[in-house]
């Protein structure tokens, strides 16, 4: 009996056992497939999250070229805009640009020069309101011109002549944005060409002028004898009449030899000259009145080889005009630089030269004084000329100044 139950016992056992095994057995397959299902799954999620983060850097790697190139583009625009505007600004022409509604918008720095304007003042302004005729005009009309040639008058009144060219300004796709008004200094230019001109009429009127004056002076050299034999035989009834004829002998003999003066070609015989003591010596034969306030900024000159003669005459004759313009008084000033070529200037205070008669003031027999030949200025240019220089005038209602510049190469060594 007892072996029977240990038996059933066992039995039992065994078959729990058993059980057991297989219960654990298929809960460690359940597991094992969990494990490895969770890890499927993790590996899948792992992918994702991988790949995301792959694409997050490479849009990172991407996002930081970008923006290299974004900043070399940048860079390239504004070193191409600094370019742009540094050979605006260096060019030696004047350029202005306009909107579309013609108000400015650029002047770069020969504009500012030539015109005696600044780009602040002038930047947001309209053309009427920045410059006058003939320019104001010229842009009004918005029209192409090309080569055009016209007189200025500055800001500070100073005359000068442009060559100018205007044009639609217009951006990349062709489309008019504007103006755009480019401008040459004219000015040196044509007063070369004046000089030139002058030159030419001078020689040829001086050739013909040498001997006109030489058949005058014959005649008047007979009638002068016979006014100072009249003027011992006639009586004082008649002798003022005789004085008068005397007089206007004299006049008539100042005049054909200032012609001879203008009609002889100078030859100027150099010599080793102080041209600071040779205006002090001018300065004194000319003796201007008390009125008249002298000053003088032409010390340190360098001395030169000129002709003493001929140069005293120009000198002299600049000197005694300025003297005769300020008739109430004022200030003549005598100034002396070195710079491209020895400057020298003789400016006053008077009335001006009126502009429609600046051009005329080196011809011969042109004259604004009741007593005067005309030819005073005429030989002065002759002289200068004559020495390898200029001689310009600038007159405004402030005064006249004659510059006269002499080469550099008539320095004494």
């Amino acid at each position: 009996m007892d072996q029977m139950i240990l038996i059933y016992i066992t039995v039992f056992l065994v078959v729990i056992l058993s059980l057991a095994y297989f219960m654990v057995r298929a809960v460690l397959k359940l597991i094992r497939k969990e494990t490895e299902d969770e890890k499927k799954a993790k590996t899948e999620v792992g992918f994702v999250v991988d790949t995301f983060h792959d694409l997050v850097s490479k849009l990172k790697d991407k996002g930081q070229e970008l923006e290299t190139l974004k900043r070399r583009a940048e860079d390239r625009a504004s070193s191409v805009a600094l370019y742009n505007e540094n050979i605006l600004q260096s060019v030696p022409s004047g350029v202005v640009g306009f909107d579309e509604d013609l108000w400015i918008t650029k002047m770069n720095h020969s504009a500012e020069r030539i015109l005696d304007l600044r780009e602040s003042d002038v930047i947001g302004k309209g053309y009427a309101e920045v410059f006058t005729n003939p320019i104001s005009d010229l842009v009004g009309q918005r029209k192409t011109i090309e080569r055009a040639e016209v007189g200025y008058t500055t800001r500070s009144g100073k005359r000068i002549w442009l060559g100018l060219n205007m044009s639609p300004l217009k951006d990349g796709a062709e489309n008019t944005i504007g103006q755009i008004l480019v401008f040459t200094d004219l000015t040196e230019l044509k007063a070369f060409q004046s000089q030139m001109e002058l030159r030419e009429r001078l020689s040829t009127l001086g050739e013909m002028s040498a001997g006109i004056a030489h058949e005058l002076r014959n005649p008047m050299a007979v009638i002068s004898g016979y006014t100072r034999i009249l003027l011992k035989k006639v009586d004082d009834s008649h002798k003022a009449a005789v004085e008068a004829i005397s007089r206007e002998v004299s006049v008539m003999d100042r005049i054909i030899t200032d012609f001879l003066s203008f009609a002889r070609p100078p030859e100027p015989v150099l010599s080793r000259i102080d041209l600071g003591e040779l205006i002090d010596g001018c300065l004194a034969a000319v003796q201007p009145p008390p009125c008249i306030r002298v000053e003088k900024a032409s010390a340190g000159l360098p001395e030169m080889n000129v002709d003493e003669v001929l140069l005293r005459q120009a000198f002299s004759n600049l000197l005694q005009n300025a003297v005769e313009a300020m008739p109430d008084g004022g200030a003549l000033r005598i100034g002396g630089t070195l710079a491209d070529s020895v400057v020298l200037t003789f400016s006053d205070t008077g009335h001006g030269v009126p502009e429609n008669i600046r051009d005329k003031i080196f011809l011969p027999f042109y004259t604004t004084k009741e007593r005067g030949t005309g030819l005073g200025l005429s030989i002065v240019h002759k002289i200068v000329v004559s020495h390898g220089g200029t001689l310009t005038v600038d007159s405004g209602e402030q005064g006249t100044t004659f510059t006269i510049r002499l080469p550099l190469s008539l320095i004494a060594g």
